[in-house]
């Protein structure tokens, strides 16, 4: 019964701990082909208050992304990125990015951003959305903790447990006659 409690709470707590990559609806994700060596897709068309999300996993090679002009750069080169650049409001046009361990062998992609023709003023609401968000991420991350103390508990417990069966004992009394 211990046993399975264990492997319950392991289970349990891998379930809300795993790591899944997320997109929002209109992110337009590009991450590394088959031979290690390309950008996939290289050339996106995208409109302003779109995201970019560069994304791979495991790969062969460690990769980055620069953008020629600095206006992103996704870090050191690594076999593992999930980097996102959202193109705000007035910065259409056409941006060349590369991986800069191997751009001498083609590494390189375009973005191009068109100008967004429904962009309106945000509503004062956006900024209550906003602060409901963080108000959601914050509770997330609490619920994270708590079902972190609770794995806890339940190894404090199972290892209790498995201390009474073998007789060990837990809690040691100190000579009565002992002077402090």
């Amino acid at each position: 019964m211990r046993h399975q409690l264990a492997i319950l709470t392991v289970l349990v707590t891998l379930l809300f701990f795993s790591t899944t990559v997320t997109a929002q609806d209109d992110d337009v994700i590009i991450g590394v082909d088959s031979t290690n060596l390309q950008f996939s897709p290289s050339d996106v068309t995208i409109e302003e208050g779109q995201a970019v999300r560069f994304f791979w996993s495991g790969e062969l090679l460690p990769h980055n992304a620069v953008a020629s002009d600095g206006i992103f750069d996704s870090g050191e080169p690594s076999r593992n990125v999930d980097y996102r650049f959202v193109f705000e409001v007035g910065t259409n046009g056409t941006y060349e990015f590369v991986c800069e361990p191997h751009e001498q062998l083609g590494m390189v992609g375009t973005i191009t951003v068109l100008p967004n023709q429904d962009v309106q003023p945000e509503p004062v609401e956006t900024i209550t959305e906003t602060s409901e968000s963080t108000e959601e991420e914050f509770r997330l991350t609490f619920f994270g903790l708590e079902l972190i103390m609770l794995s806890f508990i339940a190894f404090l417990v199972y290892q209790v447990g498995r201390a009474r069966e073998r007789g060990i004992p837990l809690f040691v009394k100190g000579d009565e006659n002992e002077d402090c």
